[in-house]
């Protein structure tokens, strides 16, 4: 498989992670949606990251549909989200609540950055919609008893809250104040602190 996208976003950032977490083996290639759109383009006419190109050459696109497959490519007992139940749902609801964070969070850089003049009204309700989605996540993280959201292992809402809160904090410095939000300051560290957090990471830049 062929995963294509800079760890730099979060949303390419947690395909990776399970990737490794699942043991399965890939190719990555760092491509910017920017400048190297004339690649990206013929595979995803898109040009969204990520972009997971399987085995027998089928592209996929979205990081839950592709974290969604890669769940089915190993046992049950091995897949990051449950497969049924209650269990799934608020999995999935943990997860779309930290990655809807992070599109609101995308949404806003590239507003501030491309737009001479933002749009201060929409700046400040999308800034607001940031901040309503971690204090829930922060108030519903705080009663987790577990090393990780739903016990004892990691599954795609841990690897989806963390990797959020990281490039929000890199992306917009003092949006989210970690005074605040005790709780994903202490999972996203834990997450942090593990090996596969480290090998796939990068640090956030810009684009020209």
């Amino acid at each position: 498989m062929i995963l294509i996208g800079q760890y730099d976003s979060p949303f390419v950032r947690r395909v990776g992670i399970a990737l490794r977490l699942h043991d399965l083996a890939f190719e990555h290639r760092p491509w910017s949606v920017f400048g190297d759109a004339d690649k990206l383009r013929p595979i995803n006419p898109l040009l969204r990251v990520p972009t997971l190109i399987t085995d027998d050459g089928a592209v996929l696109t979205d990081s839950g549909a592709i974290l969604d497959f890669l769940d089915g490519l190993v046992p049950a007992e091995r897949a990051l989200v449950p497969r049924a139940g209650v269990a799934r749902r608020e999995a999935l609801r943990v997860a779309a609540l930290a990655t809807g964070m992070g599109e609101k969070a995308v949404a806003l850089f590239y507003e501030l950055r491309m737009h001479d003049k933002p749009a201060l009204e929409w700046v400040e309700r999308v800034r607001s919609q940031v901040r309503g989605a971690a204090a829930a996540l922060e108030v519903d993280g705080a009663v987790r008893a577990g090393p990780f959201w739903f016990g004892e292992r990691i599954g795609h809402a841990d690897i989806a809250v963390a990797a959020m809160w990281r490039f929000i904090g890199e992306a917009h410095p003092g949006l989210l104040d970690p005074a605040r939000h005790p709780a994903l300051v202490a999972h996203a560290a834990r997450c942090e602190a593990l090996p596969v957090f480290r090998e796939i990471a990068q640090a956030f830049v810009p684009p020209p």
